[in-house]
Protein backbone atom coordinates (compact mmCIF):
# COMPACT_ATOMS: atom_id res chain seq x y z
CA UNK A 1 0.00 0.00 0.00
CA UNK A 2 1.20 3.37 -1.12
CA UNK A 3 2.02 5.21 1.82
CA UNK A 4 0.36 8.64 2.29
CA UNK A 5 2.13 11.88 1.92
CA UNK A 6 4.21 13.96 4.77
CA UNK A 7 1.95 16.85 4.49
CA UNK A 8 -1.16 14.43 5.30
CA UNK A 9 0.77 12.51 7.86
CA UNK A 10 1.82 15.42 9.87
CA UNK A 11 -2.27 16.29 10.09
CA UNK A 12 -2.85 17.30 13.73
CA UNK A 13 -5.00 15.51 15.88
CA UNK A 14 -5.32 17.90 18.50
CA UNK A 15 -5.59 21.27 18.63
CA UNK A 16 -2.61 22.36 20.12
CA UNK A 17 -0.54 20.78 17.43
CA UNK A 18 -1.97 23.21 14.65
CA UNK A 19 0.82 25.50 12.76
CA UNK A 20 0.06 28.80 12.59
CA UNK A 21 -3.43 30.47 13.16
CA UNK A 22 -3.70 31.43 16.69
CA UNK A 23 -5.75 34.47 16.26
CA UNK A 24 -8.20 31.29 16.47
CA UNK A 25 -6.58 28.03 17.87
CA UNK A 26 -4.23 30.46 20.51
CA UNK A 27 -5.59 30.03 24.44
CA UNK A 28 -7.93 31.71 24.83
CA UNK A 29 -9.01 32.90 21.73
CA UNK A 30 -12.59 31.32 19.78
CA UNK A 31 -12.29 28.33 18.14
CA UNK A 32 -10.00 27.07 21.60
CA UNK A 33 -12.51 28.49 23.57
CA UNK A 34 -15.22 26.29 21.39
CA UNK A 35 -13.41 23.30 22.14
CA UNK A 36 -12.52 23.64 26.02
CA UNK A 37 -16.51 24.56 26.27
CA UNK A 38 -17.31 21.66 24.13
CA UNK A 39 -19.81 24.09 22.36
CA UNK A 40 -19.01 23.38 18.39
CA UNK A 41 -20.67 25.09 15.82
CA UNK A 42 -20.46 24.88 12.46
CA UNK A 43 -18.13 27.26 10.85
CA UNK A 44 -16.55 28.12 7.27
CA UNK A 45 -12.54 28.69 7.34
CA UNK A 46 -11.52 30.22 4.75
CA UNK A 47 -8.04 31.49 3.05
CA UNK A 48 -4.94 30.64 0.79
CA UNK A 49 -4.27 26.69 -0.04
CA UNK A 50 -1.91 25.23 2.19
CA UNK A 51 -2.68 27.34 5.84
CA UNK A 52 -4.48 25.00 7.62
CA UNK A 53 -7.82 24.55 7.14
CA UNK A 54 -7.98 21.08 6.68
CA UNK A 55 -5.99 20.38 9.79
CA UNK A 56 -7.56 22.93 12.16
CA UNK A 57 -10.58 20.65 11.27
CA UNK A 58 -9.27 17.51 12.31
CA UNK A 59 -7.92 19.08 15.10
CA UNK A 60 -11.36 19.62 16.40
CA UNK A 61 -12.27 16.59 15.86
CA UNK A 62 -9.32 15.02 17.54
CA UNK A 63 -9.38 17.57 20.30
CA UNK A 64 -13.56 17.08 20.91
CA UNK A 65 -13.33 13.15 19.95
CA UNK A 66 -15.94 13.41 17.11
CA UNK A 67 -15.66 11.36 14.45
CA UNK A 68 -14.07 12.95 11.59
CA UNK A 69 -15.06 13.01 7.62
CA UNK A 70 -13.54 14.67 4.74
CA UNK A 71 -16.10 15.56 1.59
CA UNK A 72 -15.69 17.96 -1.39
CA UNK A 73 -19.01 20.08 -2.35
CA UNK A 74 -17.93 19.84 -5.84
CA UNK A 75 -17.20 16.01 -6.08
CA UNK A 76 -19.18 14.23 -3.89
CA UNK A 77 -22.96 13.26 -3.99
CA UNK A 78 -26.09 13.91 -2.12
CA UNK A 79 -25.28 9.75 -1.02
CA UNK A 80 -22.25 10.78 0.39
CA UNK A 81 -23.53 13.24 2.45
CA UNK A 82 -25.78 10.55 3.43
CA UNK A 83 -23.88 8.00 4.53
CA UNK A 84 -22.08 10.81 6.99
CA UNK A 85 -25.63 11.99 8.38
CA UNK A 86 -26.60 8.19 9.33
CA UNK A 87 -23.10 7.52 11.06
CA UNK A 88 -24.08 10.90 12.96
CA UNK A 89 -27.48 9.24 13.73
CA UNK A 90 -25.87 5.75 14.90
CA UNK A 91 -23.06 7.02 16.94
CA UNK A 92 -23.32 10.60 17.67
CA UNK A 93 -21.96 14.30 16.09
CA UNK A 94 -19.93 13.86 13.45
CA UNK A 95 -17.21 16.64 12.84
CA UNK A 96 -17.32 17.36 8.31
CA UNK A 97 -15.11 18.67 6.70
CA UNK A 98 -16.67 20.22 3.12
CA UNK A 99 -14.18 21.00 0.56
CA UNK A 100 -14.55 23.85 -1.53
CA UNK A 101 -17.75 24.78 0.31
CA UNK A 102 -18.82 27.87 -2.42
CA UNK A 103 -19.62 24.95 -4.65
CA UNK A 104 -21.82 23.73 -2.43
CA UNK A 105 -25.56 22.96 -4.66
CA UNK A 106 -28.78 24.16 -3.38
CA UNK A 107 -30.07 20.41 -3.71
CA UNK A 108 -26.97 19.17 -1.22
CA UNK A 109 -27.31 22.39 1.16
CA UNK A 110 -30.88 21.60 1.87
CA UNK A 111 -30.54 18.20 2.48
CA UNK A 112 -27.09 19.21 5.36
CA UNK A 113 -29.45 22.53 6.61
CA UNK A 114 -32.25 19.84 8.95
CA UNK A 115 -28.70 18.45 10.32
CA UNK A 116 -26.89 21.74 10.98
CA UNK A 117 -29.99 23.02 12.79
CA UNK A 118 -30.09 19.23 14.99
CA UNK A 119 -26.07 19.52 16.02
CA UNK A 120 -26.04 16.32 14.08
CA UNK A 121 -23.31 17.23 11.66
CA UNK A 122 -20.74 20.10 13.22
CA UNK A 123 -20.13 21.32 8.89
CA UNK A 124 -16.62 23.12 8.73
CA UNK A 125 -16.37 24.97 5.17
CA UNK A 126 -13.60 25.28 3.50
CA UNK A 127 -12.65 27.53 0.76
CA UNK A 128 -10.41 29.98 -1.01
CA UNK A 129 -13.22 32.39 -2.12
CA UNK A 130 -14.55 34.72 0.00
CA UNK A 131 -17.54 33.16 1.62
CA UNK A 132 -19.31 36.42 2.43
CA UNK A 133 -19.67 36.83 -2.01
CA UNK A 134 -19.36 32.99 -3.25
CA UNK A 135 -21.15 30.88 -0.61
CA UNK A 136 -25.29 30.44 -0.09
CA UNK A 137 -26.64 32.94 2.75
CA UNK A 138 -28.92 29.77 3.91
CA UNK A 139 -25.32 28.08 4.81
CA UNK A 140 -23.54 31.85 6.23
CA UNK A 141 -26.87 32.46 8.42
CA UNK A 142 -25.87 29.26 10.05
CA UNK A 143 -21.90 29.16 9.94
CA UNK A 144 -19.41 31.42 11.82
CA UNK A 145 -17.06 32.71 9.32
CA UNK A 146 -13.07 32.48 10.18
CA UNK A 147 -10.33 33.62 7.81
CA UNK A 148 -6.96 31.53 7.91
CA UNK A 149 -4.10 33.48 6.53
CA UNK A 150 -0.80 32.91 5.40
CA UNK A 151 1.66 30.82 7.32
CA UNK A 152 4.73 32.95 8.75
CA UNK A 153 7.94 31.48 7.86
CA UNK A 154 8.65 30.79 11.22
CA UNK A 155 5.48 28.70 11.17
CA UNK A 156 6.77 26.96 8.03
CA UNK A 157 9.90 26.22 9.63
CA UNK A 158 8.78 25.16 13.22
CA UNK A 159 6.57 23.07 11.24
CA UNK A 160 9.47 21.35 8.87
CA UNK A 161 11.71 21.04 12.63
CA UNK A 162 9.08 18.71 14.04
CA UNK A 163 8.42 16.86 10.54
CA UNK A 164 12.54 15.91 10.53
CA UNK A 165 12.28 14.58 13.98
CA UNK A 166 9.08 12.78 14.32
CA UNK A 167 9.89 9.29 13.74
CA UNK A 168 6.33 8.01 13.64
CA UNK A 169 4.49 10.32 11.19
CA UNK A 170 7.93 12.26 9.85
CA UNK A 171 10.84 11.92 8.49
CA UNK A 172 12.40 11.00 11.82
CA UNK A 173 13.74 7.47 10.72
CA UNK A 174 16.34 9.40 8.15
CA UNK A 175 19.33 10.84 9.46
CA UNK A 176 18.37 14.37 7.88
CA UNK A 177 20.76 16.79 7.57
CA UNK A 178 19.14 20.34 5.92
CA UNK A 179 21.99 23.21 5.34
CA UNK A 180 20.41 26.96 6.67
CA UNK A 181 20.37 28.54 3.09
CA UNK A 182 18.24 25.55 2.39
CA UNK A 183 15.28 25.54 5.05
CA UNK A 184 15.07 29.57 4.49
CA UNK A 185 14.20 28.51 0.71
CA UNK A 186 11.74 25.95 2.09
CA UNK A 187 10.24 28.70 4.24
CA UNK A 188 10.14 31.35 1.79
CA UNK A 189 9.61 30.28 -1.51
CA UNK A 190 6.55 28.16 -0.43
CA UNK A 191 4.81 31.38 0.10
CA UNK A 192 2.99 30.35 3.36
CA UNK A 193 1.59 26.53 2.18
CA UNK A 194 2.87 24.41 4.45
CA UNK A 195 1.83 21.45 2.12
CA UNK A 196 4.01 22.46 -0.35
CA UNK A 197 6.89 23.20 1.97
CA UNK A 198 6.42 19.38 3.57
CA UNK A 199 5.91 17.84 -0.09
CA UNK A 200 9.44 19.65 -1.46
CA UNK A 201 10.96 18.48 1.70
CA UNK A 202 9.62 14.79 1.12
CA UNK A 203 11.02 14.90 -2.09
CA UNK A 204 13.83 16.11 -1.35
CA UNK A 205 14.51 13.73 1.31
CA UNK A 206 13.34 10.10 -0.82
CA UNK A 207 15.60 11.27 -3.57
CA UNK A 208 18.73 12.02 -2.00
CA UNK A 209 21.07 9.03 -1.40
CA UNK A 210 22.63 9.11 1.75
CA UNK A 211 26.38 9.14 2.14
CA UNK A 212 28.75 6.52 3.64
CA UNK A 213 27.65 7.57 7.22
CA UNK A 214 23.93 7.42 6.30
CA UNK A 215 22.99 11.33 6.70
CA UNK A 216 20.67 12.54 3.73
CA UNK A 217 22.28 16.14 3.66
CA UNK A 218 19.78 18.24 1.96
CA UNK A 219 21.33 21.41 0.19
CA UNK A 220 20.00 24.67 -0.93
CA UNK A 221 19.97 23.50 -4.99
CA UNK A 222 17.72 19.81 -3.76
CA UNK A 223 15.26 22.21 -2.40
CA UNK A 224 15.68 24.74 -4.98
CA UNK A 225 14.34 21.66 -7.71
CA UNK A 226 12.19 20.06 -5.43
CA UNK A 227 10.16 23.41 -4.97
CA UNK A 228 10.61 24.75 -8.51
CA UNK A 229 11.80 27.98 -6.91
CA UNK A 230 15.22 29.85 -7.31
CA UNK A 231 16.62 31.40 -3.85
CA UNK A 232 17.49 34.98 -5.15
CA UNK A 233 20.62 34.67 -3.40
CA UNK A 234 22.54 31.39 -1.71
CA UNK A 235 24.07 33.27 1.35
CA UNK A 236 23.57 31.43 4.29
CA UNK A 237 21.89 34.20 6.55
CA UNK A 238 19.65 35.05 3.88
CA UNK A 239 20.02 38.65 3.87
CA UNK A 240 19.70 38.67 -0.08
CA UNK A 241 16.07 37.99 0.37
CA UNK A 242 15.79 41.08 2.15
CA UNK A 243 18.49 43.05 0.29
CA UNK A 244 16.54 42.98 -2.96
CA UNK A 245 13.38 44.34 -1.74
CA UNK A 246 15.27 46.95 -0.31
CA UNK A 247 17.11 47.84 -3.58
CA UNK A 248 13.65 47.63 -5.12
CA UNK A 249 11.65 50.48 -3.40
CA UNK A 250 14.75 52.39 -3.07
CA UNK A 251 14.88 52.20 -7.47
CA UNK A 252 11.26 52.84 -7.83
CA UNK A 253 11.99 56.07 -5.31
CA UNK A 254 15.10 56.88 -7.09
CA UNK A 255 13.32 56.61 -10.49
CA UNK A 256 15.65 54.39 -11.54
CA UNK A 257 13.11 51.82 -14.37
CA UNK A 258 16.27 50.26 -15.42
CA UNK A 259 17.54 49.08 -11.46
CA UNK A 260 13.72 48.59 -10.26
CA UNK A 261 12.95 45.91 -13.69
CA UNK A 262 16.58 44.55 -12.50
CA UNK A 263 15.70 43.73 -9.32
CA UNK A 264 11.89 43.32 -9.80
CA UNK A 265 13.16 40.19 -12.02
CA UNK A 266 14.84 38.80 -9.52
CA UNK A 267 12.24 38.34 -7.34
CA UNK A 268 9.93 37.29 -9.84
CA UNK A 269 12.50 34.37 -10.93
CA UNK A 270 12.42 33.38 -6.97
CA UNK A 271 8.55 33.10 -7.23
CA UNK A 272 8.19 35.25 -5.00
CA UNK A 273 4.76 36.78 -5.81
CA UNK A 274 3.37 37.92 -2.50
CA UNK A 275 6.11 40.02 -1.02
CA UNK A 276 6.33 41.61 -4.59
CA UNK A 277 2.76 42.50 -4.76
CA UNK A 278 2.76 43.75 -1.00
CA UNK A 279 5.89 45.66 -1.62
CA UNK A 280 4.91 47.42 -4.91
CA UNK A 281 1.28 48.13 -3.02
CA UNK A 282 3.63 50.18 0.18
CA UNK A 283 5.93 51.68 -2.71
CA UNK A 284 2.54 53.08 -4.48
CA UNK A 285 1.54 54.75 -1.92
CA UNK A 286 4.57 55.58 1.02
CA UNK A 287 6.79 56.84 -2.36
CA UNK A 288 4.26 58.33 -5.09
CA UNK A 289 1.03 58.85 -3.15
CA UNK A 290 -0.47 62.55 -3.47
CA UNK A 291 2.47 63.20 -6.41
CA UNK A 292 0.11 60.90 -9.08
CA UNK A 293 -2.84 59.42 -7.19
CA UNK A 294 -3.88 57.78 -10.46
CA UNK A 295 -0.64 55.80 -10.63
CA UNK A 296 -0.95 54.63 -7.48
CA UNK A 297 -4.12 53.43 -8.27
CA UNK A 298 -3.57 51.95 -11.43
CA UNK A 299 -0.87 50.27 -9.57
CA UNK A 300 -2.57 48.31 -7.30
CA UNK A 301 -5.13 47.26 -10.26
CA UNK A 302 -1.78 45.91 -11.70
CA UNK A 303 -0.95 43.53 -8.83
CA UNK A 304 -4.60 42.56 -8.39
CA UNK A 305 -4.50 41.18 -11.45
CA UNK A 306 -0.74 39.96 -11.19
CA UNK A 307 -2.75 37.87 -7.96
CA UNK A 308 -5.47 36.89 -10.00
CA UNK A 309 -3.07 35.51 -13.31
CA UNK A 310 -0.35 34.00 -11.17
CA UNK A 311 3.08 33.61 -12.71
CA UNK A 312 4.70 33.61 -15.33
CA UNK A 313 2.09 36.18 -16.54
CA UNK A 314 2.09 37.96 -13.78
CA UNK A 315 4.75 39.49 -14.50
CA UNK A 316 3.08 41.59 -17.40
CA UNK A 317 1.31 43.74 -15.36
CA UNK A 318 3.55 44.31 -12.54
CA UNK A 319 6.05 45.57 -15.41
CA UNK A 320 3.13 48.46 -16.22
CA UNK A 321 3.11 49.26 -13.08
CA UNK A 322 6.74 49.32 -12.29
CA UNK A 323 7.28 51.44 -14.77
CA UNK A 324 4.81 54.23 -14.31
CA UNK A 325 5.62 54.23 -10.72
CA UNK A 326 9.27 54.69 -11.67
CA UNK A 327 8.66 57.63 -13.64
CA UNK A 328 5.89 59.20 -11.63
CA UNK A 329 7.11 61.88 -9.31
CA UNK A 330 7.48 61.18 -6.09
CA UNK A 331 5.72 62.49 -2.63
CA UNK A 332 5.78 61.13 0.54
CA UNK A 333 3.75 63.77 2.23
CA UNK A 334 0.53 61.43 3.21
CA UNK A 335 3.41 58.86 4.96
CA UNK A 336 4.86 61.57 6.78
CA UNK A 337 1.79 63.60 8.10
CA UNK A 338 0.12 60.13 9.67
CA UNK A 339 2.74 59.25 11.20
CA UNK A 340 3.45 62.62 12.66
CA UNK A 341 0.12 62.11 13.45
CA UNK A 342 0.32 59.03 15.33
CA UNK A 343 3.90 60.02 17.21
CA UNK A 344 1.68 62.69 18.50
CA UNK A 345 -1.34 60.45 19.79
CA UNK A 346 1.57 58.03 21.35
CA UNK A 347 3.05 60.56 22.83
CA UNK A 348 -0.22 61.25 24.85
CA UNK A 349 -1.67 64.25 22.84
CA UNK A 350 -5.33 62.39 22.84
CA UNK A 351 -7.07 65.64 24.04
CA UNK A 352 -10.94 65.94 24.77
CA UNK A 353 -12.77 65.52 21.89
CA UNK A 354 -15.13 68.77 21.20
CA UNK A 355 -18.87 68.36 22.53
CA UNK A 356 -20.76 69.30 18.95
CA UNK A 357 -18.54 66.08 17.89
CA UNK A 358 -19.13 63.81 20.34
CA UNK A 359 -21.99 61.10 19.42
CA UNK A 360 -25.64 62.54 19.78
CA UNK A 361 -27.49 59.42 18.68
CA UNK A 362 -28.74 58.34 22.33
CA UNK A 363 -31.05 59.35 24.60
CA UNK A 364 -29.89 62.02 27.23
CA UNK A 365 -26.35 63.33 24.98
CA UNK A 366 -27.90 66.77 24.56
CA UNK A 367 -27.82 67.27 28.90
CA UNK A 368 -24.67 66.15 28.24
CA UNK A 369 -24.00 69.03 25.43
CA UNK A 370 -22.64 66.36 23.20
CA UNK A 371 -23.24 67.12 19.20
CA UNK A 372 -25.52 70.14 20.40
CA UNK A 373 -23.46 72.88 18.61
CA UNK A 374 -22.69 70.80 15.60
CA UNK A 375 -23.58 72.25 12.18
CA UNK A 376 -24.12 70.21 9.23
CA UNK A 377 -21.73 70.59 6.36
CA UNK A 378 -24.17 70.02 3.32
CA UNK A 379 -26.50 72.54 4.46
CA UNK A 380 -24.42 75.05 3.19
CA UNK A 381 -22.59 76.31 -0.04
CA UNK A 382 -20.03 74.23 -1.48
CA UNK A 383 -21.15 71.32 1.40
CA UNK A 384 -18.58 73.24 4.03
CA UNK A 385 -19.42 75.58 7.12
CA UNK A 386 -16.27 76.74 9.59
CA UNK A 387 -16.29 74.56 12.96
CA UNK A 388 -13.87 73.67 14.87
CA UNK A 389 -12.95 70.09 14.50
CA UNK A 390 -9.20 69.67 16.42
CA UNK A 391 -9.30 69.28 20.48
CA UNK A 392 -8.53 72.91 21.87
CA UNK A 393 -5.35 72.23 22.86
CA UNK A 394 -4.44 71.24 19.19
CA UNK A 395 -6.08 73.96 17.05
CA UNK A 396 -3.07 74.89 15.03
CA UNK A 397 -1.67 71.57 14.22
CA UNK A 398 -0.43 71.05 10.41
CA UNK A 399 0.44 67.31 9.73
CA UNK A 400 0.52 67.73 5.68
CA UNK A 401 3.66 69.46 4.36
CA UNK A 402 3.09 68.61 0.75
CA UNK A 403 6.55 68.10 -1.62
CA UNK A 404 5.05 70.71 -4.36
CA UNK A 405 6.23 68.01 -6.78
CA UNK A 406 3.50 67.91 -8.33
CA UNK A 407 0.59 70.10 -9.73
CA UNK A 408 -1.96 67.39 -8.39
CA UNK A 409 -0.55 67.63 -4.76
CA UNK A 410 -0.28 71.36 -5.02
CA UNK A 411 -3.61 71.84 -6.09
CA UNK A 412 -4.75 69.23 -2.76
CA UNK A 413 -2.96 71.65 -0.83
CA UNK A 414 -4.16 74.65 -2.32
CA UNK A 415 -7.26 73.36 -0.66
CA UNK A 416 -6.24 72.47 2.10
CA UNK A 417 -4.54 76.33 3.09
CA UNK A 418 -7.36 77.95 1.74
CA UNK A 419 -9.92 75.62 4.25
CA UNK A 420 -7.92 76.19 7.21
CA UNK A 421 -7.28 79.93 6.81
CA UNK A 422 -11.36 80.25 6.70
CA UNK A 423 -11.56 78.12 9.26
CA UNK A 424 -9.11 79.81 11.65
CA UNK A 425 -11.40 82.97 10.83
CA UNK A 426 -14.87 81.89 10.82
CA UNK A 427 -15.26 82.33 7.80
CA UNK A 428 -18.02 80.39 5.80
Amino acid sequence: MTQEPLAYRMRPTKIEEIVGQQHLVGEGKIIWRMVAAHRLSSMILYGPPGTGKTSIASAIAGSSKYAFRMLNAATDSQKDLQIVVEEAKMSGTVVLLLDEIHRLNKIKQDFLLPHLESGAIILIGATTENPYINVTPAIRSRTQIFEVNSLSETDITNAVKRAITDKEKGLGQYNIVLDDNAMLQLSRATNGDLRSALNGLELAVLSTKADKKGVVHISLPIIEETVQRKALSADKDGDAHYDVISALQKSIRGSDTDAALHYAARIIESGDLPILARRLTVIAYEDIGLANPPAAQRAVTAIQAAQTLGFPEARIPLANAIIELSLSPKSNSAYKAIDSAISDVRHGKSYDIPNHLKDAHYKGSSELNHGVDYTYPHDYDNDWVAQQYLPDKMTNIQYFHPKGNSKVEQQLFDVYQTLKSRQENGLN
